[in-house]
């Protein structure tokens, strides 16, 4: 029982580790706009029976007192979707995304295409909206958007609106326009399904079993930005409950560590 205490209160110092590695991770990006934060889910590594003995050693008869567990080992790791606080920068190329759904961007060296809720985006040398990243923002078409100032007789590049469903009006001297592409939204049904990689934006596990689908439940609010979900007071709670938890696990080890040594000890024969 000595060897299976210091076993299991390994394991779930190993966890903790993990555990601690999220939370630091977590807290590093409180200030990064559109970033989800991540939780870990864990499972037994296995429950072992425990028996009593019942009358002397030779007739071995036992009684199941139940299961003790092993320790535990990280499952999932798991992505927090809600909704971040909008954040006013009233710069007309940061977008936020109130409700369900992603951007959906493209990158022009690989062509890979991910979807992100982060929405600082600027214009280019070549009149396309690109994410700080240098990614394509796509419409709903999978075209890169673009907004050709000379072609469209603006004065500056601020010289339109996106509507809260992702249409583009100029604000030309002639009045509003609406030109032919409009910022497409998509989400997921199963967002288990999605993982990270990186700066915030996300895909897929299988397109085929979870695509993307045109977004219903939103509004796009422009000169916003959606700010991490991540909470500074939520993530050093958890940093104090895993130290805690730490520091248990540590006495439990020294304690077994003690008890092994007198146990070895006792059956030392001297000389």
């Amino acid at each position: 029982m000595i060897l299976r205490g210091l076993e299991s209160a390994a394991n779930g110092m190993l966890s903790l580790i993990e555990m601690h590695d999220n939370i630091a991770n977590n807290l590093a990006n409180v200030n990064t706009t559109g970033y989800k934060r991540t939780a870990l889910t864990f499972k037994n590594i296995m429950d072992a029976n425990v028996y009593e003995n019942q009358g002397t050693l030779l007739d071995g008869e036992t009684r199941n007192l139940g299961d003790l567990s092993m320790g535990s080992s990280v499952q999932k790791l798991t992505y927090d979707f809600s909704q971040g606080t909008l954040m006013r920068t009233d710069n007309p190329y940061d977008l936020a995304i109130e409700g369900d759904g992603f951007f959906k961007v493209q990158d022009p060296a690989t062509n890979e295409v991910s979807y992100t809720r982060n929405g600082s985006f600027t214009l280019d040398k070549s009149n396309f909206i690109m994410t700080k990243d240098g990614g394509y923002l796509l419409d709903q078409n999978d075209r890169p958007i673009s907004i050709n100032l000379s072609e469209l007789d603006l004065y500056n590049a601020n010289q339109f609106t996106v509507t809260e469903k992702g249409q583009i009006e100029i604000n030309g001297r002639y009045g509003k326009t609406q030109i032919e592409q409009r910022i497409a939204i998509y989400d997921f049904q199963d967002k288990d399904m999605m993982f990270n990689i990186g700066g915030s934006k996300f895909v897929s596990k299988d397109m085929e079993a979870n695509p993307p689908v045109p977004a219903e439940k939103f509004t796009i609010q422009q000169g916003h930005l959606e700010a991490s979900n991540a909470n500074v007071i939520r993530e050093m709670l958890n940093t104090i409950n895993t130290s805690r938890n730490y520091e248990s696990l540590t006495k439990i080890v020294k304690t077994n560590n003690s008890l092994l040594s007198a146990a070895l000890s006792v059956g030392k024969i001297k000389v």
